[in-house]
């Protein structure tokens, strides 16, 4: 008995390895396991060599394994490539069809079984993925029915017919495996908790918080790894009286989601690093007008084009930095699928507290892995509007002046309304503009407004702008990441507490502006800095010294191949920094 295992799925994009990992993953989470999944895919639509790897344990995870227990292959490729991970006493499930074969060192057994053939007798070839998902069950001595439920979900709209035929080769996988094979090595797994979970991917959280958050628009053009939002919502605000409208291009998008906030709809628009680049004239115009903004990056490998479907956390200095001239600009980066939620609805709370774009960052990992989530708490959804209240009776003047919309005040937010607000006439401009919104060059006025805006996050409220692990008062080193970097570090920490490496972690949730006051004595403490980020400059380094200092303490991390890390990978790295 284990209490954890990995198995990846591999072959050529198109032929069905998604729905594989999807049917075998979803089945194991109602049964109780915690999962991490990470799919590696091609930027085209068909063809390709891609995979999905799943950690499957009986305590949370998150992040993927070093090692890999089972392969189930579709083709050669996929064994040539991902050989390598199997650990000694691994298993390959490979398709009889293309013959397989694996190196001749004993570290794992191949079982050839007959996917296509299968499948075909049974009616069609395309469900050779479903005889994989019974071979697999075979090896981890799973009872065929685990996957029933699933199977009724996906195939059940298309009748009780071809849900059976497809229960049918997930037998067969079962029967070959145990009837064919010689001596079966199975894998079992220790009994999980039973608890219900969700199993989603960040994409999805973020979806699900901006619709608890009341939002009921978004414009967005398609992209990697963003895309997902989009698609989520498309199905789900009409539900709620909302809509999505795909635009011509993200320029469009970003000032459409400007035009409805300033009407006082909440909006979002997403996208990667290409669309972000194009949104940052708008974005600028979101913060001169004081428009509520939300944005959200799913950071990719860049620069152009670059590597669109490949992990990278380079957007960074461009979301703090990015827009021409200075305006005040929140930038959150949750690091896990649960804050990924919350994160969202507090994004939009503090665009309309404090009247600001926000950013919510993530990377492709966070966006598009999927794991086991505990139940959200939507009773703790809470909808702050700032000084909006569009029940609010404005006085008449006696001038019959306009409304003050950007009123020097002392916190630095002005009053806010909407149109049709009765007595609430006032101009918007992108130049600068005095109170009323009329554009004006007057130097004194152009320092007051500037101050004004520049002040408005100086008491920025954000609960836990810092996760922390520090359980040591003088350690060793302190491991810093943000986003997906999260559960890696964790990972690694463990190993090096276990050598009597002193750990403390502390992973970045708001970046901008950044939490001095929270970061400054875990840096003071450590006796080294190790910053964990993927790019190639070292960005959150960067921005760690520029606000807190110590920069002879700090050391990089660093990852740009488009891979993911191992934990194995920050635990080495880490002993030689140290």
């Amino acid at each position: 008995m284990i209490n954890q295992l990995s198995w990846k799925v591999g072959g050529q994009q198109g032929e069905g390895i998604e729905s594989t990992g999807e049917i075998f993953s979803i089945a194991l989470n109602r049964l109780g396991y915690y999962l991490y999944g990470y799919r590696h895919f091609s930027s085209r639509i068909k063809g390709g060599h891609t995979n999905n790897k799943i950690r499957v344990s009986t305590t949370q995870v998150r992040s993927i394994s070093d090692d890999l227990d089972i392969l189930v292959a579709f083709d050669q490729e996929t064994i040539d490539v991902n050989y390598h991970e199997l650990r000694q006493g691994g298993v390959v499930i490979a398709d009889a069809k293309f013959k397989p074969s694996i190196p001749e060192d004993g570290k794992a057994t191949l079982y050839a079984v007959p996917f296509t053939e299968i499948a075909s007798e049974l009616g069609t070839s395309l469900m050779k993925n479903m005889v994989a998902v019974g071979a697999s069950s075979a090896i981890l001595d799973l009872d065929a029915e685990s996957f029933r439920e699933v199977v009724q979900e996906i195939f059940g709209r298309k009748g009780e017919s071809i849900v059976e035929k497809n229960m049918e080769a997930i037998r067969a996988g079962v029967a070959f495996v145990k009837e064919q094979a010689e001596n079966v090595q199975t894998m079992q797994l220790e009994k999980a908790d039973g608890k219900k979970r969700l199993f989603m991917i960040g994409n999805d959280a973020i979806a699900m918080g901006a619709v608890a958050a009341g939002s009921r628009f978004m414009p967005a053009y398609p992209i990697t790894p963003a895309s997902e939002i989009m698609e989520y919502l498309i199905k789900k605000l009409p539900k709620f009286g909302g809509t999505v409208i795909q635009t011509e291009d993200e320029i469009a998008a970003c000032t459409m989601a400007i035009g409805a906030n300033y009407a006082g709809v909440r909006t979002l628009t997403a996208s990667a690093g290409p669309g972000l680049s194009l949104m940052m004239e708008a974005i600028g115009l979101s913060g001169m007008t004081e428009t509520p903004l939300v944005v959200v990056d799913t950071q990719r490998g860049g620069p152009s084009t670059g590597l669109p479907t490949k992990i990278e956390q380079s957007d960074l200095m461009a979301m703090i930095y990015g827009t021409h001239g200075e305006i005040p600009k929140v930038v959150m980066a949750p690091s896990t699928v649960q804050e990924a939620f919350y994160d969202t609805v507090e994004a939009f709370n503090i665009a309309e507290e404090y009247q600001v774009p926000v950013i919510l960052l993530t990377d492709l990992q966070l966006s598009l892995g999927k794991q086991s989530v505990e139940p959200l708490a939507f009773d703790k959804v809470e909808i702050r509007r700032g000084k909006l209240d569009i029940n609010a009776e404005i006085p008449d003047t006696d001038d019959k002046s306009y409304f003050k919309r950007y009123e020097v005040t002392e916190d630095g937010v002005s009053p806010r309304v909407i149109p049709g607000m009765k007595n609430g006439i006032h101009h918007v401009t992108g130049v600068e503009h005095e109170e009323t919104g009329k554009p004006s060059e007057v130097a004194a006025n152009r320092q007051a407004q500037m101050d004004k805006r520049l002040r408005k996050l100086n008491n920025l409220k954000f609960n836990n702008p810092v996760h922390v692990n520090a359980k040591h008062e003088d350690p060793d080193v302190l491991l810093v990441g943000f986003n997906s970097t999260r559960g890696t570090i964790e990972e690694a920490m463990e190993r090096l507490e276990l050598e009597g490496i002193k750990a403390n972690h502390a992973q970045i949730r708001l970046i901008h502006p950044f939490p001095t006051e929270e970061v400054m004595p875990l840096v003071k403490a450590a006796k080294k800095v190790i910053v964990v980020e993927y790019n190639a400059t070292g960005q959150l380094a960067s921005i760690l010294k520029m606000n807190v200092g110590h920069a002879e303490k700090i050391r990089s991390l660093l990852k740009y191949d488009g891979d993911p890390f191992l934990p194995k990978e920050i635990h080495t790295k880490c002993k030689e920094l140290l």
